[in-house]
């Protein structure tokens, strides 16, 4: 997988335990760290260290360390090792059955082959022969690893697996070329190269099948870096030329062929095409693009030419950035794996003692093979991969499939808090609505006319990025009216907008503006008023000091599957609010079209963290989705907030999910997919600690062969890999 080199927005905490981003480079050196490969919980200071993407990652042994750096090689490695050790394996399956044969056909072994011309190759020395390499070539990572390990002293998977095979193997080379060595008798017979060699395959095996899983499983991430092209053709003195994808600088102009892949993001010069932007919006219809339209790098062009300025290259494109948030949350945790973490931290010790402690007590009671046995198997089933996986191996699942649905979701600890939520706040304009009002009503007053109305209405809201002044701008230019002189421009945050025209004061905006001019509105103005805001449109008033010059009503569309995502929420059982700046009979009157029957209106934006602090109080887990700036802070506050993808950089920053695509029915999907790998974090810790608890005992009273054992070891953690990888089959309802 290839490193993306994106910097942390300082700050960035959410205001929540657990959701800050990674500490800086050369800091925090101290401390436990775990093993994003195996899951092992490490000393930092001592153990193996990489970067990528600006974030320190630590690992038990090197064979964890070259899996993260290169995966693919890795599985090609592993790969050989397997076919090698399992090709041992079945040679030595084959001599034993092969014998075995010849005795029950009743001929004689010795006839068969001339042991006596062979005095070297007695029973024992065959099977030396060929455990040997099996033992050397296809375990010779666990020895590098073990070796690693006990330099920095500590104790790994590596230790327990080296420790246990060797001495199986070592036992049983003694037994055949210096038997006298041991206290007690023993026949050339009693060797045990099959179980240091079984033992191998299993665990080689084992985690071949675990790396094949996880491969199929984190598709999401290297989808995404597919999605970026290796070259781009961009105009350099005006000249085409082509250039590595990385290589493009920002303000450069770039040609897109049809069928191409955009190489940065950029805004469209000239050309007009539809994009398919699927991949990472989840939209499923391509979008239409001309000119001074935004392009998103990674997205697929259309059959038109597009010719656009590139705005963000490299790591600061849109597509590095997903990539970024989801290589973060798969190497996150979630506060339920901190148990095992602690568990993981003094268990290899404990485990080695009592390994040791059952063959002492065994061989005190005469029974030295069963205490070795015992000894190897202890080691062998007590590998703690599977309760160092349980929560990285379902994050890495669950996080990869909501990327490839177009959620983003910041860490383990976000999707821990969103299966507790309760209440779902959704903002108004831009969330449950498409945040695009047209201009519905023009009503001029005191004996002006439309034109003039709207003038100066158009002239007030100029500059404005507020999605009322865009339905004011395109009612203006349709007419192609032109814009007043004002001065002294002043923003009445939550009232709209005051300034000055030839030494006295106009202004545009709602009742709230309208009371600092006027004691009280004229009932025909009200009664206005009130007959538009019971259709659910927006009206605001134009004024000059002390009189009101007319009405302007502006009203934006629902979006088509927002009641579909109210009614999903409540068969969740979760409780929906509309949260709105506007006035409560318009507010309500939107709510009403979705399904809401809980509104909070008349909320200035200043305030919306407060109402949000409010819930929070009453006892409930509530999750804010909201796509505007004056959204950031209720998104920070709340115990998640969801940003939808159309909305500005600093929502989406604030969000602790984030929404691709614009329809609102990926926040039940979110949740429901939270909820999803929740449940199985549980069931593989459960699953990993019972295991453990049941096999250990087994394994000490001598009950478990030593080849079983590394069966069951090896389908501990594959068993984990697989149940998580179960989670790849989530379909939004």
């Amino acid at each position: 997988m290839n490193a993306t080199t994106v910097t942390q927005k300082p700050g960035h905490s959410h205001g929540k335990p657990g959701s800050h981003g990674p500490p800086p480079t050369g800091v925090g050196k101290t401390g436990m760290a775990k093993d994003p490969i195996c899951g092992m919980v490490v000393p930092r200071a001592t153990a193996l260290s990489t970067q990528r993407a600006g974030r320190d990652y630590y690992f038990c042994s090197q064979t964890c360390l070259q899996t993260f750096q290169n995966p693919d090689r890795e599985l090609r490695v592993m790969r050989r090792r397997v076919g090698f050790v399992i090709g041992g394996v079945l040679a030595l399956a084959l001599f034993r059955a092969g014998a075995f044969i010849a005795l029950a056909a009743g001929i004689s072994l010795v006839s068969w082959v001339p042991l006596p011309a062979l005095p070297w190759m007695s029973w024992g020395k065959w099977l030396f022969v060929l455990a040997t390499p099996v033992q050397f070539i296809g375990g010779l990572s666990f020895y590098t690893g073990a070796w690693a390990a006990l330099k920095r002293r500590a104790l790994n998977m590596d230790v327990l697996i080296a420790l246990g095979t060797s001495v199986a193997y070592f036992y049983s080379v003694v037994v055949v070329f210096a038997p006298t060595w041991l206290p007690v008798g023993v026949s050339e017979r009693d060797v045990y190269f099959e179980v240091s060699a079984v033992v191998i395959a299993f665990v080689l095996m084992g985690k071949y099948m675990e790396e094949i899983i996880k491969k199929r499983s984190s598709a999401a991430v290297r989808k995404l870096l597919d999605l970026q092209p290796a070259t781009a053709t961009v105009i350099r003195e005006g000249v085409e030329m082509t250039v590595p994808a990385d290589a493009i600088d920002t303000g450069e102009t770039v040609l897109v062929r049809p069928g191409e892949k955009i190489p940065a993001d950029g805004v469209v010069l000239d050309g007009s095409s539809s994009v398919d932007e699927s991949l990472l919006t989840g939209e499923s219809l391509p979008v239409a693009k001309q000119a001074g339209a935004e392009l998103i790098g990674g997205t697929v062009n259309g059959m038109g030419l597009l010719r656009f300025q590139a705005s963000r290259v490299g790591s600061d494109t849109a597509l590095a950035q997903i990539v970024h948030i989801v290589e973060e949350a798969q190497a996150s945790t979630a506060s339920v794996q901190r148990l095992a973490d602690q568990v993981t931290g003094w268990f290899v010790p404990a485990v080695v003692l009592i390994a040791f402690a059952a063959f002492a007590l065994w061989t005190l009671a005469g029974q030295f093979s069963s205490g070795l046995l015992a000894f190897i198997a202890v080691l062998v089933i007590s590998c703690p991969c599977a309760l160092g996986i349980a929560t990285p191996a379902a994050l890495m699942v669950g996080v990869g499939k909501g990327a490839e649905q177009g959620i983003l979701i910041r860490s383990g600890e976000v999707l821990e808090r969103a299966e507790k939520l309760t209440t779902v706040v959704f903002d108004k304009t831009g969330t449950l609505t498409l945040g695009k009002p047209v201009l519905t009503d023009l009503e001029p007053l005191a004996s002006h006319s439309e034109q003039e109305v709207l003038q100066l209405a158009g002239s007030l809201e100029h500059g404005s990025e507020h999605p009322l002044a865009a339905a004011i701008a395109e009612a203006v230019a349709a007419r192609h009216l032109e814009l007043l002189p004002l001065e002294q421009f002043e923003a009445q945050v939550g009232e709209g907008i005051t300034a000055n025209q030839g030494g006295g004061v106009v202004w545009f905006g709602n009742r709230s503006l309208a009371s600092r001019f006027l004691p009280q509105l004229p009932e025909p103005v009200e009664g206005q008023l009130a007959g538009l805001e019971a259709q659910g449109k927006t009206a605001m008033l134009l004024g000059r000091a002390d009189q009101i010059l007319g009405v302007i009503a502006v009203a934006d569309t629902v979006r088509p599957e927002a009641e579909q995502a109210v009614a999903l929420l409540r068969r969740r059982g979760v409780r929906v609010i509309m949260l709105s700046g506007d006035n409560r009979t318009t507010a309500e009157a939107i709510a009403a079209q979705v399904g809401i029957t809980e509104v909070i209106a008349e909320v200035r934006p200043a305030d919306k963290a407060g109402t949000i602090k409010s819930l929070q109080l009453d006892g409930q887990n509530v999750a804010m989705v909201g796509d505007g700036v004056n959204d950031a802070p209720a998104l920070a506050t709340a115990n998640i907030g969801i940003a939808i993808g159309s909305g500005s950089d600093v929502a989406k920053e604030a969000g602790d999910i984030i929404l691709m695509g614009n329809d609102v029915r990926l926040v039940v999907t979110a949740i429901g997919l939270s909820r999803a790998t929740m449940r199985k974090i549980r069931q593989n810790l459960f699953w990993a600690f019972i295991y453990n608890g049941i096999g250990i005992p087994i394994a000490a009273l001598g009950w478990l062969n030593p080849m079983i054992a590394g069966a069951a070891m090896a389908l501990s953690s594959l068993s984990v890999i697989v149940n998580s990888s179960l989670l790849r089959r989530y379909r939004a309802a």
